[in-house]
């Protein structure tokens, strides 16, 4: 999911390798630190492309595209990383009750939001899209790695978990160049590799949701963890006063409307924090909150529409509220 997430400060004497490109829709960049920094950095590159290739409903040729232009027909063969991807997206909708739903694409199609393409569709467009939106029929044969999507014009959409999986996929290739610091940032979905070279936690900041981009409203302090945030305020468009924004509730077809205007999960697993914070989104505070609690090694910060933030109780003494505006309720 899209966000805004960064580094608030670095001051140490060790120059790293930065890489920025764009890839996967957003603007992609790498700071590596080490001996090995640059071939690294450049082999990541090449995994991203590679996920990418296989992962995009946009990219014609992609392992998604192929699977979803035979749904109600015939199953496809995946690669083990869109199968994987695939099999936790699922497990993820199950485990929020479909609030995440790996098959919303019908619907994030017929809004366009982010495409020269977006609209608001009627009501009677809306409810037919919903029909197909069922995770349940999303049909696995893990002998052969083999999905299949049970009917005709349903398709799979993985933008809520693909990068998330994607941050842990560069973790392990810079791991493999005995890497042990880096800040890898896909589009706002950060992972902190260790500590920074001078030995202290990275510094990450929270973008303020009722800001331009770059401004934050607190830092949170992490080492070897992911950081990954959802919000309304990133794609999105207005309409007759009302902004439409990208994160769908699959049970109406509509933008989710919670309460909630952002939400950051921090977890070891970066594709559990790009799932979580987008579910989190649309279950609201107190379910979100609730479902969080019940994962262990997880914690999150919630930002509601009234400027009240909420986290769980073990970032109580790393999370650092820097903007007066809001209030910080602490866990409990």
């Amino acid at each position: 999911m899209s966000v805004s997430i960064f580094l608030v400060s670095c001051k140490d004497n060790t120059k790293p390798v930065e890489k920025d490109t764009y890839l996967m829709g957003t603007i992609i960049q790498l700071k590596v630190y080490g001996k090995n920094a640059e071939k690294a950095a450049n082999e990541s590159i090449k995994r991203i492309n590679n996920i990418e290739s296989k992962m995009s409903v946009n990219i014609g040729t992609s392992e998604i595209s192929k699977l979803n232009a035979k749904a109600g027909v015939s199953g496809e063969k995946l690669s083990s990383d869109t199968y994987g991807v695939i099999e936790e997206s699922v497990k993820y909708s199950k485990l929020t009750g479909g609030a995440l739903d790996a098959s919303i694409e019908p619907i994030v199609k017929l809004w366009g939001i982010g495409t020269e393409k977006e609209r608001l569709p009627s009501k009677t467009e809306i409810n037919e899209k919903l029909k197909l939106v069922d995770y349940r029929d999303i049909i696995f044969d893990k002998k052969n790695s083999n999905v299949k999507i049970r009917r005709a014009n349903q398709a799979i959409d993985l933008g809520a978990i693909a990068k998330g999986y994607t941050a842990d996929e560069i973790k392990k290739v810079l791991i493999d160049n005995k890497i042990s610091s880096a800040l890898i940032n896909l589009g706002g979905n950060v992972f902190a590799l260790g500590n920074k070279p001078d030995g202290t936690s990275w510094n990450i900041g929270i973008q303020n949701p009722l800001s331009s981009r770059g401004e934050y409203l607190g830092t949170i302090k992490v080492t070897n963890k992911s950081v990954v945030t959802s919000g309304n305020y990133e794609r999105f468009f207005i309409k007759d006063g009302v902004r439409y924004h990208h994160i769908f509730n699959p049970k109406t077809g509509y933008p989710a409307e919670q309460g909630l205007i952002s939400t950051t999960i921090i977890s070891d697993k970066s594709i559990d924090g790009d799932a979580l914070s987008t579910s989190t989104y649309i279950l609201g505070l107190d379910k979100g909150l609730k479902l969080v609690e019940s994962i262990k090694g997880v914690e999150a910060i919630f930002i509601t529409k009234d400027k009240k933030i909420y986290t769980t109780p073990g970032l109580n003494d790393t999370f650092d509220l820097t903007n007066k505006e809001f209030t910080y309720e602490k866990g409990r």
